[in-house]
């Protein structure tokens, strides 16, 4: 009978122990499952983006066939502390540094920040004051992210080289949108029972006001942006699939939507791709997105390779 009973004893602390272990890996989830875009940190706590975006076309809808490639390089950084005890208010910063290279040069050679006269242009190009705020206490993986963003920039685009390549075509270097812009983006989550599967979805307005793009005798805007007095409208979504809480695969769609407010342009486009998100510790996590342009007007016909780094301590 002792011997029963501190084998029952035994058998209860075992499964008390290893039940408690389970329940506290349910709990416990990683950064990629449980701090999409939507959700905010707490007081006190720091998130640190570091994303990087390289476009390269050498078609587009202004003309038929090939094109001398244009590549454009943007490195985003992004800073958010929690402020309030209610995980209901995030302050921040955003920093943007662009490299831009045309006349068919190298995609790689973005990276090269030569400075090139005619074939590259690169620097410091905007910072932003930003907020993000949960406007709902009962939503909390509804949020929007609400920024200003201040050109550094004195033009946007500069003369570029005679590419005798193409028809002896000459481009004009873009660097940044000489521009004021009021981005607002609004994040939602939602994950399904399992926590194998999470629909992720946004909808980004941005408004551009400045100066109407002035041009000189050559084609290069000198004053103001080519997008100034426009709405731009891009709508996304995102579907991941987690086989373990460290890692996830997901495909999105997205679609951008240039309205015209008084510049006399318009453009869209449509992109499709997909990617994965690994955590590498608990603080840090790796994220490398490809997008297709599938279809467009007044746009690049392109690609995307992004690949970007996220801390949260």
């Amino acid at each position: 009978m002792k011997s029963l009973y501190r084998n029952l004893i035994l058998a209860g602390t075992l499964l008390a122990f290893f039940g408690g272990m389970a329940q506290d890996s349910l709990k416990q989830k990683s950064n990629i499952q449980q701090y999409t875009p939507s959700k905010l940190i707490e007081k006190g706590q720091v998130d640190i983006k570091w994303f990087n975006n390289l476009y390269t076309q050498t078609k587009s809808t202004f003309s038929e066939g090939t094109e001398p490639r244009q590549t454009f390089f943007t490195s985003t950084f992004e800073f958010y502390t929690g402020v309030g005890n209610n995980k209901r208010v995030n302050l921040g910063l955003i920093a943007r540094l662009r490299s831009n290279v045309i006349s068919n040069r190298g995609a790689l050679e973005v990276f090269s920040f030569d400075g090139e006269e005619g074939t590259a242009r690169s620097g410091l190009t905007a910072i932003a004051p930003s907020i993000k705020f949960v406007p709902f206490a009962s939503l909390s993986n509804f949020s929007i992210q609400s920024s200003i963003f201040i050109p550094l920039i004195d033009n946007e685009s500069e003369d570029g080289a005679l590419d005798t390549g193409f028809n002896r075509i000459r481009e004009s270097v873009f660097l940044e949108q000489n521009g004021f812009v009021w981005q607002n983006r609004l994040f939602y989550d939602y994950t399904f029972p399992g926590d194998k599967w999470q629909l992720f979805s946004e909808l980004t307005t941005e408004i551009n006001f400045g100066k109407s793009a002035v041009q000189d005798s050559a084609g290069n805007t000198i004053e103001g942006s080519f997008a100034n007095n426009s709405l731009n409208i891009n709508p996304g979504i995102f579907l991941s699939y987690f086989p373990s809480s460290k890692f996830t695969v997901l495909v999105l769609a997205q679609h951008s939507q240039r309205l015209d407010l008084g510049n006399e342009f318009t453009q869209d486009f449509t992109a499709l791709g997909g990617g994965a998100k690994y955590q590498l510790t608990d603080a840090l996590n790796l994220e490398a997105l490809y997008t297709n342009f599938v279809r467009g007007s007044n746009t690049g016909l392109g690609e995307t390779f992004n690949i970007g780094l996220r801390a949260i301590f």
